[in-house]
């Protein structure tokens, strides 16, 4: 497999069609096409199929794109560290954290990491499961800070534990459950919560049927932490989340805790990125400054 066949399959993936990857390679399509057919030459299987639907990969030529993405991510890092080191690149660092971490140590960090590196431009996303891992595995992230259980993740994402995090339940202010300590005075809440797979609703549910706690019957999905506050402020949801982002201030502005007993335990926190591959000399600080602040 050489560079310009893995590239020309990744532009394939992104543009949708031969003649769209073709004109943003600046190639004709039958070297685009030439290139592909010695891709799938090369690994003995044939990698897409053309109908009228246009291109669509073959279950085995989505594989080995998810692993072409995280290749080439890891050789374009690679010749940008050396522009770096020589002084002809910008650092450049690509993260996601939770909300929670957003809200009590990112400001500080942000303003020691420009000292260190004032001209490196930073790349911000939220740190939820189902995004994070995706990106790591394919190379589009650096690194993570993020809650996560560490036996649920797939073997190619390290693990570096930072602390854990104290999960609460959570309403409006003067929300009418807002006195409530026991699950059972909670049956006919109202909930919104995030429960996609690694989320803090999925561990809540998990938790409560290993708890024998009946399963919240009216019950509003939701992916998006601003919404979930926004609602929790606003109505009579409640929601699940970390006690110290409840808590903060400003984000928490609006919010009480519910101090409903038991509670789930801890969860882990800890920075997550890609195993066997060293952080960039533009990641390293950002990562170190992050775990020492949220250790503190």
């Amino acid at each position: 497999m050489k560079d310009h066949q893995l590239r020309a399959l990744l532009r394939v993936a992104e543009c949708g069609s031969i003649r769209a990857a073709a004109r943003a390679m600046n190639l004709s399509q039958s070297a685009l096409t030439k290139a592909l057919h010695e891709l799938e030459e090369d690994v003995g299987a044939e990698l897409l199929t053309r109908s009228y639907k246009g291109i669509e990969f073959t279950p085995a030529g989505a594989a080995l794109l998810t692993h072409a993405r995280l290749a080439l991510s890891i050789l374009d890092k690679g010749a940008e560290e050396v522009r770096l080191l020589s002084g002809s690149a910008r650092s450049r660092v690509v993260l996601a954290v939770t909300p929670m971490v957003g809200a009590r140590v990112l400001p500080r960090v942000l303003r020691e990491y420009e000292r260190l590196r004032p001209d490196a431009e930073v790349q911000l996303t939220e740190g939820l499961l189902t995004q994070i891992l995706p990106d790591l595995v394919e190379g589009r992230l650096d690194f993570a800070i993020a809650v996560a259980n560490p036996d649920n993740l797939p073997y190619e994402v390290a693990f570096e534990p930072i602390g854990s995090v104290e999960i609460t339940l959570a309403g409006r202010t003067g929300h009418p459950l807002g006195t409530r300590t026991t699950w059972a005075e909670l049956a006919k809440a109202k909930w919104i919560m995030n429960l996609s797979q690694g989320s803090l609703g999925s561990a809540l549910e998990e938790w409560m049927e290993q708890q024998h706690l009946p399963r919240p019957a009216r019950l509003i999905r939701c992916a998006s932490s601003m919404l979930m506050l926004e609602l929790m402020q606003r109505t009579d949801y409640i929601g699940l989340g970390p006690a110290a982002l409840f808590r903060d201030e400003l984000v928490g502005h609006g919010i009480q805790c519910i101090e409903v007993e038991p509670l789930p335990p801890p969860m882990p926190l800890g920075l997550l990125r890609l195993r066997g591959i060293p952080l960039s000399s533009s990641a390293k600080p950002m990562a170190t400054l992050l775990a020492r602040y949220m250790a503190d």
